[in-house]
């Protein structure tokens, strides 16, 4: 099966998922992971019709992003040393992958350098697994406040991941909770929205049905990687 015809079943897939729920498909963006893939494979992705990537490692997208189309949304996904803030708020769009102060604090100054607003998601590990980033539920209120008043980030959305297991109960107990905080984030910032980034390869489905509105998808895109796979997908 090529591309274009996985694109065409997820898309389906996408579809039959929002109908259950009562959604709008158009509500649900898709983000291709292209890690670990090379220009060229993105640049196909890119003609099948998707516009929107993410990258779990600095470095790669640094030697990646220059090779491919200039009209690509870039997305940081993974996590995000503090020794490589001023490259990630160069080349990515949207770091999803905030998970705490600290960091929040060095991307602010590397965008007040660069001139520049960074968009942010504040990534939030509900799964509680020690393999897995994030905020923990409770630590993301704490800090809701300081680091809404960093003056050059701007807070998209809420990002996060269910843990790993067969148990379909726990798989969508976790999308619930993340839609949870980002509602409840919401209200304490006072804005009638956020992204809500959650569900992979394959859980998307579930996700879409507890209110993602962007989904990662690595694998159901572009076939079976040769390598592991890492936490982010």
């Amino acid at each position: 099966m090529d591309m274009v015809q996985r694109l065409s079943q997820i898309r389906g897939r996408v579809d039959t998922a929002c109908a259950r729920v009562g959604r709008d498909p158009a509500s649900v963006r898709l983000l291709a992971v292209s890690k670990g893939h090379p220009p060229e494979v993105v640049r196909s992705a890119c003609d099948a019709g998707l516009a929107m990537f993410g990258e779990n490692k600095v470095q790669e997208a640094k030697a990646k992003i220059p090779l491919c189309p200039g009209r690509l949304e870039w997305h940081m996904i993974g996590h995000l040393q503090s020794n490589k803030v001023r490259d990630a708020v160069a080349f990515f769009h949207t770091i999803q992958s905030v998970d705490s102060l600290n960091l929040a604090v060095e991307l602010n100054k590397a965008a007040e350098k660069a001139a520049k607003v960074a968009r942010i998601f504040l990534e939030v590990n509900v799964a509680g697994e020690s393999t897995k980033f994030g905020y923990s539920p409770e630590a993301i209120f704490a800090d809701l406040e300081a680091l809404n008043q960093l003056p050059r980030l701007e807070i998209h959305g809420i990002m996060g991941m269910a843990p790993w297991t067969p148990d379909a109960t726990r798989v969508r107990a976790a999308f619930r909770r993340l839609r949870e905080i980002r509602d409840q984030c919401c209200s304490h910032l006072g804005v009638p929205s956020m992204e809500l980034s959650m569900g992979m390869s394959g859980d998307f489905e579930t996700a879409i049905e507890e209110g993602s509105t962007l989904i990662r998808l690595g694998t159901a895109i572009f076939g079976p990687r040769r390598f592991a796979r890492p936490v982010a997908d």
